[in-house]
């Protein structure tokens, strides 16, 4: 603003020169500042894109207590000193005490408190109708050794996938996985009782292994992460191959989780198209691929065929090793280093036993109460070889 006076003119005069300021410039009512320049000289980003929410892990450490409390609850039962005086660590633990090692050598409780809190035995499942245990024998273990390596497992592996795809479809997964673990066992292992969580688990790693194929353009590290995948899996299952280990478990609960894989731990895939109209010039469309589907509907209809067999010859009561003489090596190998035969050769003649030890030769013969069943001959003969 300028000021000019005159002193000549009376009464002064005062002349007053405004500049005017120019209004502010108003963008578009979608914008609170000036647009964004779209520099078309930019390459497009890859094409696809792993978008996932994050869920906050819960299933899996329940899964985690459930079972150790399971455990704590077998050793209360079990009271080693009140039938044993050969117990472990009875001083300290009272009775917690573990069996001793000819009993469990994977330090816990005895093969009879398994069978009573719902061991896997397939002559009680086929014979006296108790398939309800195809179910409980997933949640107990056999020792202290045996529960640290599943549930080290199951925290390892189970966190990273219900992070990414939630409780829901990994609940169902771990589930479905330790049935089918149970059931080829019950077909196929008929000599001994099983238990634990290794179909389960073997399910998320199957589960892992079918993600990894469907969802390959979204991983960076794709050779590392196959690679880490299959030598675990390699890995767990020659150990399968020992003996006292339920190998068919840990084969049944893969195969379920591999094909359960193509149809819970889906992702669609987010492909961005450049687009002028849109910001920064391109869009967000997520849909899944043919294969995708294509793989979805043959994994239901393989789950569905193996789960009917799997029923229909368990309650026929059909023995897998009669339609298959070589599947007992898939549980156990025999070498110089180890026996996979029992301990002891058996004569049995209505409820009459006849037990001979091939360790030391003893020979005693056992009267046997109705509803026994495979434990008790096992119990009986790791007394007599002792």
């Amino acid at each position: 603003m300028d000021v000019h006076s005159s002193a000549k003119n009376s009464p002064a005069e005062i002349e007053i020169k405004v500049h005017s300021i120019p209004p502010p410039v108003r963008y578009p009512p979608l914008y609170t500042q000036p647009p964004p320049l779209i520099h078309h000289h930019i390459p497009p980003p890859p094409l696809y894109y792993h978008f996932s929410e994050e869920w906050f892990p819960w299933l899996v450490p329940f899964i985690f207590i459930v079972n150790v409390a399971l455990f704590v609850l077998s050793m209360y039962i079990n009271n080693c000193p009140l039938h044993s005086r050969s117990c472990i660590g009875v001083q300290m633990l009272q009775r917690f005490a573990f069996e001793n090692v000819q009993e469990n050598p994977l330090l816990g409780p005895s093969s009879a408190t398994l069978l009573k809190m719902g061991a896997l035995d397939a002559n009680k499942v086929i014979q006296e109708g108790q398939q309800w245990r195809i179910v409980t024998s997933m949640w107990l273990h056999a020792g202290v050794l045996h529960i640290f390596t599943n549930m080290l497992n199951l925290l390892a592996v189970g966190i990273r996938l219900e992070q990414e795809f939630g409780f829901a479809r990994i609940g169902l997964l771990y589930t479905l996985s330790g049935l089918g673990g149970s059931l080829l066992s019950s077909l196929f292992l008929r000599k001994n009782i099983s238990v634990g969580a290794s179909g389960a688990l073997f399910g998320l790693l199957g589960a892992m292994l079918s993600e990894l194929l469907t969802n390959w353009t979204i991983y960076a590290n794709k050779l590392a992460t196959s690679t880490m995948l299959i030598l675990m899996i390699l890995i767990g299952l020659m150990v399968g191959i020992l003996p006292h280990v339920d190998n068919f478990a840990h084969i049944g609960g893969f195969i379920t989780g591999f094909f359960l894989g193509f149809i819970l731990l889906v992702h669609p895939h987010s492909n961005r198209i450049n687009q002028t109209i849109a910001p920064h010039g391109y869009y967000t469309k997520s849909k899944y691929k043919s294969c995708q589907h294509i793989f979805l509907v043959l994994s239901v209809i393989a789950l569905s065929v193996l789960f009917t067999m799997g029923f229909v010859f368990l309650f026929r009561k059909v023995n897998g090793n009669d339609y298959c003489s070589w599947c007992h090596y898939l549980s156990c190998v025999p070498t110089p280093l180890w026996s996979c035969d029992p301990l002891c050769n058996s004569i049995q003649l209505g409820n009459q036993l006849n037990l001979t030890c091939l360790d030391n030769g003893k020979s005693r013969s056992y009267t046997l109460p109705a509803g026994y069943g495979v434990i008790s001959v096992q119990e009986l003969c790791s007394k007599l070889c002792i």
